[in-house]
């Protein structure tokens, strides 16, 4: 089976087109999104469209839920550029749009067979606002994973791309479709 994982689009639907366009040159099984959808971009409304018409699961991610509550973009962050931003999103969206997101899952867990499985999250599998990176040290990952040792374990939230095996778990980010970093600060 051949899993395609897409995270932080961001709004960015030029950057979901492209990616679209080399996923249907390769072929995919299923295609899942980790999370942070429609916020900060330019076209939230689009990308929502995109992801619904192709009936591609969504993770919860910060700047979803950031849509659906608010006051909790206001307890993250005081950034005007920011806080703005996500209540222009906020504003674009339809109530049906927000009832999409409203649909996404805090985390999913897929049978690969074999004894093996994907647990698919955001930030990490206690939270959508924590951090897993490359340079995380061993002991800080196992407190951020808790008890979860499934096969391949993939998220999102920082915007760098991560390929990591740490206690022969895989652990995968996919990186940024919409607004990818160069370095995690």
């Amino acid at each position: 089976m051949r899993i395609a994982l897409i995270s932080d689009l961001h709004g960015n639907e030029v950057a979901l087109q492209a990616v679209f366009a080399d996923l249907g040159r390769v072929g995919v099984d299923q295609l899942i999104c980790l999370g942070d959808v429609a916020t900060l971009g330019p076209r939230p409304n689009a990308v929502l469209a995109m992801l619904r018409e192709r009936g591609c699961p969504c993770i919860l991610g910060n700047h979803d839920e950031f849509l659906l509550d608010p006051a909790l973009i206001r307890a993250y962050t005081e950034a005007p550029i920011v806080v703005e931003s996500v209540d222009w999103c906020r504003a674009q969206l339809s109530p049906a749009e927000l009832d999409f997101v409203a649909t996404f899952q805090r985390g999913l867990r897929l049978d690969l067979g074999g004894g093996d499985a994907l647990l698919l999250f955001h930030g990490s599998p206690l939270s959508h606002m924590q951090d897993l990176l490359a340079t995380t040290p061993p002991a800080e990952l196992d407190r951020l994973l808790g008890p979860h040792t499934e096969t391949v374990m993939a998220c999102g939230h920082t915007h760098i791309q991560m390929l990591r095996q740490h206690r022969g778990m895989l652990l995968v980010n996919p990186g940024s479709v919409g607004m990818p970093f160069r370095e995690y600060v």
